[in-house]
Parts: structure tokens; C-alpha cells; sequence
């Protein structure tokens, strides 16, 4: 990921991100007690934002963290920090802690003023030979907690699993529990055998990933068959394609599965046509 941007977001007032303070004391750094979101921004405009609204707002739900802001605001504030930024294509990431207290205590006190803290970079475009390789990954045991479903600050379980994807020479992990697909560390995975494609049902084990479901739109728009299913350990190593999709990534075609070339080592065909309708798909959309 690219540096951040010469200005930030923190408790609604824009600031120099160079200047911007957080108290030791919030809960946040104490306690990863608190939410995030990633959104992809094109030709200065959020991606998707009422999706990314929803699934911030059954954060704060799930956690009891109140929201401090009607959905009008927050995308004013979020335009005002992409527009603060010159705009243009970049990701921005919004953190929403519980708050600050006085010392640590697990039981939070009752009314607290969350944090909220937001910063943006420039979004990196996959060259085209990078494109044309792939990218590796690793297949792990899943050692994350219970409700993935909440995309919470405290990741270092998927850190620990990125850090070992990077020793064994890989991009990103593919999350194996209970011999089913979970998802990526930080990603959604689609496999394709035969010409179907599938990618595995939203539950408390992955997170509600918006980008699958964006995939997923141009998979249909392609007239191309999605099953929705869990899907066997075994069978990410008989797939034809794997891809992974996530918000700044977008969806990139994996050539090389725990150190094997994965079908014939190149990204597969149906990779390409849905990249391609995916980059036409998100231009429409910023348009």
C-alpha cells in the first residue's frame, strides 16, 4: 500500500495526517475494541457507498458502539477528505473505536464518544505484467476468532497469517476451516472448475465482502454460471482458476497454489473476461 495522504480525517475535522493524535488511553489501541472500512474511491467517488454504510453501521450494531453520524454526514465528511486529497482514484480507510477512558477496563464505560479516524492513498494499479504472472498463494489453517463477520481493528490473526504467506514465498493465504474454504487473509476467493464458478456464502466465519459481491454482479452481467456453495478443501486444488477479490486489489487471477502452478500456470481465461467487465463495470459506476 502507498503512504497516506497529506490529510486526515480524526474526530470530524480534517488535519495534516502528520499532525493528527490519538490518546494511549482509547480503546482502539487498548483493546482493538472498534470497526473498520476500505473504500475504494474512482475519479474521486466512493465505490459503493451505501453497502459499505450498511456493513459499518451492523458493525457498530454488533459491538453496541454508538454511531455518531446520520449517513449524510459521513459522506459529506468522506468527500471532504477524498476532495482534500485531490481526488482522483485512491483507497480510503475509516476506523470507529468505542472511545477513550480514564485507564483499562474490559467492561466499557456506558456513553462513550467514539473515535473516528480516517486517512486516504493512492490506489496502485496492477502493472500488466503482473497482470500476466498472477499472484501466489499458500493454503492455512484458519486461526481466526468466531464472527468474521465483524470487520473489526483487532487483526492480528490474519497478520500472523499474511506473515507466514511472505515466509513461504506467497502473495496472500487461501484460509482453510474445518476442511471448508473460509476466504483469504484479506481477500474473497472464487474458484472455477469446468466453466462454474463458485465463491463461498456470507456467515459468521468470512467477512460480508462487498467486493465479492461486485464480482458476482459481473459474473451475472456475463451471462457466466456463480454458485454461491461452501466448498471443500480438496477442491481448491482441482480448480481450473482460483482468483482472490478485495476493495483495492479488486480481483486478481492466482497462477501459482502452495509452490504448484495451478492449471496451466497462466491466468486463466475466464479471469480475463471478468477483469475486463469489472474495469468497465467500476468506470460506469464513478461515471
Amino acid at each position: 500500500m502507498a503512504d497516506a495522504l497529506s490529510t486526515c480525517l480524526l474526530d470530524g475535522a480534517l488535519l495534516p495526517t502528520s499532525s493528527a493524535r490519538i490518546s494511549p488511553f482509547d480503546r482502539g489501541f487498548l483493546f482493538g475494541d472498534g470497526i473498520y472500512e476500505v473504500v475504494p474511491c474512482y475519479g474521486g467517488r466512493p465505490f459503493r457507498l451505501p453497502a459499505h454504510f450498511d456493513r459499518l453501521e451492523a458493525g457498530l450494531d454488533a459491538l453496541g458502539i454508538h454511531n455518531p453520524y446520520p449517513r449524510a454526514r459521513w459522506a459529506e465528511l468522506i468527500q471532504a477528505l477524498i476532495t482534500a486529497n485531490g481526488g482522483g482514484d485512491m483507497g480510503l480507510y475509516l476506523e470507529i473505536t468505542r472511545g477513550t477512558e480514564q485507564g483499562r477496563d474490559f467492561l466499557p464505560q456506558p456513553g462513550m464518544n467514539p473515535t473516528i479516524f480516517g486517512f486516504c492513498w493512492r490506489l496502485e494499479v496492477a502493472r500488466p505484467e503482473q497482470l500476466e504472472r498472477g499472484i501466489s498463494v499458500v493454503t492455512l489453517e484458519d486461526i481466526r476468532w468466531l464472527r468474521c463477520d465483524i470487520k473489526s481493528i483487532a487483526l492480528l490473526a490474519p497478520v500472523m497469517l499474511r506473515m507466514e504467506a511472505k515466509r513461504r514465498g506467497a502473495d496472500e493465504a487461501i484460509l482453510v476451516r474445518q476442511g471448508r474454504l473460509a476466504e483469504g487473509s484479506s481477500s474473497a476467493v472464487f474458484v472455477v472448475n469446468d466453466g462454474r464458478i463458485a465463491t463461498a456464502p456470507a456467515s459468521n466465519e468470512r467477512l460480508p465482502s462487498i467486493t465479492r459481491l461486485v464480482v458476482g454482479e459481473v459474473i451475472v452481467a456475463l451471462g457466466l454460471p456463480l454458485e454461491v456453495r461452501e466448498i471443500h478443501h480438496d477442491e481448491i486444488y482441482t480448480s481450473d482458476e482460483i482468483w482472490i477479490a478485495s476493495a483495492t486489489r479488486e480481483v486478481m487471477p492466482v497462477t501459482l497454489l502452495d509452490g504448484r502452478a495451478l492449471g496451466t500456470g497462466k491466468p486463466g481465461p475466464i479471469w480475463r473476461r471478468v477483469f475486463d467487465e469489472y474495469q468497465a463495470f467500476k468506470k460506469r459506476e464513478a461515471a
